[in-house]
């Protein structure tokens, strides 16, 4: 049901009409509105989705929220930006036999009012560039491979100065481990435009495989991270801690945290940038040696540089228990992961 709003109060409403005008010029959307506002203890912070129907470059459903942005008058006392500053949309293939005259599906409406609650609760926002693991399947109950989510600026909603402030639309990208994984090794912006020819528009299809198990583009997502490295600068990761023995330090790991640090520090530190080990107690960076830096290893807080040949010998820890050298004065000692299910029961360990 469209909503219904005074045209006079609405120049945020009008904005993001405005952006859309041109690309569905005499389509009436399919809009989803609220019914009751979050300001009265509604659970679905955005006031409202719209979702067009394109058929080109391939036929999909294109998802615009309401509500992240300023839509009335404005109330924030920050003058340069609506609201949190941007809308999220979102482009999914339909599905065979779906048509313009079809209804859209609506888990990607639940999906952008659970994001809307997070940054709402939070007031976290998310920019061009982020991304998020979806504990599953993006879309619930279903068997895709997309179980990762990306953000990057939507390549047909230019970023717009509105009444209420600067307004940007960011597109939800569906992407699989194996793409997300290239993502951490490099960039979401750098593995989203070599993925475009394989995936115009970033449209995601629910039904797609492994887009890198093309060699072609594995091969230049590769080139892409070692030519320039990585944009992960921070791991969230569960085992952290370290000792002090005269004058050893010995720094204590996860085998399955293991194999993404050693691919991750030579895709930072050999281009000059540090790598962050962080969980809920601690922080471990790791520096590029620069010939003059000191180590600072405290109670809660570290920092270490390593030189080539101690980079080598740590991207060579194996994810296995034990202790490994890296340095005369650095040792890591690899202890087992255990992964659990939802009610905390070990299903597997890893090393």
């Amino acid at each position: 049901m469209q909503d219904e709003h005074d045209d006079t109060d609405t120049p945020g409403w009008d904005a993001i009409n405005a952006a859309l005008a041109p690309l569905y010029a005499g389509q009436e959307p399919r809009h989803y509105g609220t019914a009751l506002p979050y300001t009265l203890g509604g659970q679905d912070p955005l006031d409202g989705i719209s979702v067009y129907w394109a058929e080109t470059p391939l036929p999909h459903w294109h998802y615009i929220t309401y509500g992240f942005s300023e839509l009335y008058a404005k109330e924030s006392s920050d003058a340069g930006t609506s609201g949190y500053g941007f809308e999220l949309t979102f482009r999914l293939a339909a599905a065979a036999g779906e048509t313009a005259d079809s209804t859209p599906p609506v888990w990607p409406l639940n999906l952008l009012q659970n994001l809307a609650r997070y940054v709402f609760g939070s007031g976290n926002v998310f920019e061009d560039g982020h991304h998020l693991n979806a504990n599953g399947p993006i879309a619930l109950e279903t068997d895709t491979r997309l179980c990762h989510l990306a953000f990057i600026a939507d390549p047909q909603l230019p970023a717009r100065d509105t009444a209420n402030g600067h307004l940007q639309f960011l597109q939800l990208v569906g992407l699989t481990d194996e793409e997300m994984e290239a993502v951490k090794r490099w960039s979401t912006r750098g593995v989203l435009q070599a993925l475009q020819p394989a995936m115009p528009l970033w449209i995601s299809d629910l039904q797609r495989g492994n887009l890198l198990d093309d060699p072609a583009l594995a091969a230049q997502v590769r080139a892409g991270s070692e030519g320039e490295g990585s944009s992960t600068g921070m791991l969230f990761i569960e085992t952290l801690a370290w000792r002090q023995e005269a004058r050893v330090t010995t720094l204590v790991l996860g085998a399955g945290q293991v194999p993404s640090i050693g691919e991750l520090l030579p895709l930072r530190l050999r281009h000059g940038r540090s790598l962050e080990l962080v969980n809920r107690e601690r922080q471990w960076t790791f520096t590029p040696a620069d010939g003059e830096g000191t180590n600072e290893v405290g109670d809660d807080s570290a920092r270490w540089a390593l030189d080539e040949a101690g980079l080598q010998a740590l991207a060579a820890v194996p994810a296995q228990r034990g202790r490994y050298r890296v340095t005369d004065a650095l040792y890591i000692d690899v202890v087992p992961t255990q992964l659990r299910d939802g009610k905390g029961n070990v299903i597997r360990e890893i090393g």
